[in-house]
């Protein structure tokens, strides 16, 4: 199987090389900048351009990953080919490639990417979408062979996947910047709050995030939570922990 990857940002960079290391064949990058293709077209050992033309048209699986702003403008320079066009956007609809080509789907790995950290694609769960019966069965294939998991979902349930895992991930991981803020003003380490953060995410495997559930929020402590809020000078930090601890109330 020969695979063009049409973007070289984070979720390509960890896709792409998790692909190589299952045995599949990486052909070529594409992307805007050459120094991002020129990366990881390296890391690779394979071509990269940054010219749509000159995307090759003979490869199996032409994989879109680009910031959604970008990606129907992205699709539409690209040569019609006999290809499975797919992107690994959660909150984009499949239908976007239907005017630019016969085969097409989805390929969303649920998981956070940093070009700087390389993680093992083992059991990240693969959420898949397809417009023909064979090109499912191929991308369960390829996800099968990447991380062992993989899910049919549609484009609507997809967007709902992707908005819980916003607040699973890219608010909690805001959470440990403000954190951080705070602890850096008082000149603690941030390191301090590692064992917490750890146990904080290990729990929920063996409780529910509802009885995992601890704090001053929980038993409306208003005295500790004054304290807290007194102690904030940014408007915006008082109001985002006035708002979650209500939350957090509201719903135990």
């Amino acid at each position: 199987m020969k695979i063009v990857f049409i973007g070289a940002g984070n979720l390509a960079t960890g896709i792409s090389l998790g692909m190589q290391r299952a045995g599949m064949g990486i052909g070529q990058v594409y992307s805007r900048t050459r120094e991002s293709a020129e990366s990881l077209a390296k890391k690779l050992n394979c071509r990269w351009t940054t010219d749509p033309a000159e995307i090759v048209p003979d490869a199996d699986l032409y994989v879109f990953s680009v910031k959604d702003s970008a990606l129907e403008e992205v699709i539409s320079g690209v040569k019609p080919n006999d290809g499975l066009w797919v992107h690994t956007s959660g909150s984009m609809p499949m239908q976007l490639f239907e005017r630019y080509a016969r085969r097409y789907g989805v390929f969303y790995p649920l998981q956070t990417f940093t070009k700087e950290r390389r993680i093992q694609p083992d059991g990240i769960p693969i959420f898949l979408e397809a417009a023909l019966e064979e090109d499912m069965k191929l991308l369960k294939e390829i996800a099968i062979a990447l991380s062992g998991k993989a899910f049919a979902l549609d484009s609507e349930k997809r967007k709902r996947l992707h908005l819980a895992a916003v607040f699973a991930c890219n608010f909690t991981n805001h959470m440990y910047y403000l954190a951080g803020k705070i602890l850096g003003e008082q000149d603690i380490p941030y390191e301090v709050l590692l064992p917490l953060i750890t146990e904080t995410a290990a729990k929920i495997g063996e409780l529910s995030p509802a009885e995992a559930q601890t704090g001053p929020a929980i038993r409306l402590d208003s005295e500790v939570m004054d304290n807290h809020t007194a102690m904030m000078a940014d408007p915006a930090m008082r109001a985002i922990y006035m708002l979650i601890s209500e939350n957090i109330y509201r719903e135990k």
